[in-house]
């Protein structure tokens, strides 16, 4: 009888990613177990805790690894056609347009009620997303396409946005939500930065029906 095949641990890890992924997508997150994600992996529970603390943390760890995997700050700056103000705003549209990665994000809203986990989830967005949206900020402000002397504020406060959206975060309607939006819209624009068009409108239209529909028992 043949051995069963050894995996290393980072063919573990990777395995067990994967079929959190798979998962999250059919089930969704809060229907899926532990138990649930090493059936999958063809491993044993303890396997599991091996290489993650919590279904939070590897939600968290999943999330990262889908944005830096098509991370849409890296073919925005391929982008020479384009001046700062216009990539930004590609930049939204096409970050917007990345159905698997939101549906995820869509579905980690309920565990942001988490302190613990927002302010993980804070950290990683100052650490990672301030600096690449600087970048983009002080392009556009250097071909003129962006007229403000608040990039730096300006970079700090963009990756903050969706976490005031969130109504498990800040308990909201709908309704709330989109005036908050309109507010969002009005703020960036008095600082210089007029991001907000017809088709980035759309896409945001729709995020904020689905967060408020996955929040909506928080309110």
């Amino acid at each position: 009888m043949a051995r069963p095949v050894k995996k290393t641990p980072d063919e573990w890890r990777k395995e067990i990613l994967d079929a959190t992924k798979m998962l999250f997508a059919s089930k969704g997150y809060e229907e899926t177990s532990i138990s649930d994600i090493m059936d999958m992996a063809g491993g044993a529970k303890g396997m599991f805790y091996r290489f993650f603390q919590s279904k939070e943390e590897v939600m968290h760890v999943l999330g990262n690894q889908m944005f830096f995997e098509n991370n849409p700050f890296d073919t925005i700056k391929e982008r020479n056609d384009l001046n700062g103000l216009q990539k930004i705003k590609s930049l939204l549209v096409l970050n917007q347009s990345d159905a698997e990665r939101n549906q995820l994000n869509i579905q980690a809203i309920p565990i942001l009620k988490d302190s613990h986990i927002l302010a993980a989830a804070v950290e990683e967005n100052r650490r990672v997303l301030t600096p690449l949206w600087l970048e983009l900020l002080e392009e556009g402000k250097n071909d003129g396409s962006i007229k403000t002397e608040y990039t730096k504020e300006l970079s700090e406060l963009l990756p903050l946005i969706n976490f005031w959206l969130m109504p498990t975060v800040f308990p909201a309607t709908e309704e709330e939500i989109h005036h908050k939006y309109h507010c969002i819209m009005d703020v960036l624009d008095y600082m210089g930065l007029p991001i907000f068009d017809d088709e980035a409108v759309s896409f945001t239209e729709k995020f904020i029906a689905d967060i408020s529909e996955k929040g909506g028992n928080e309110l």
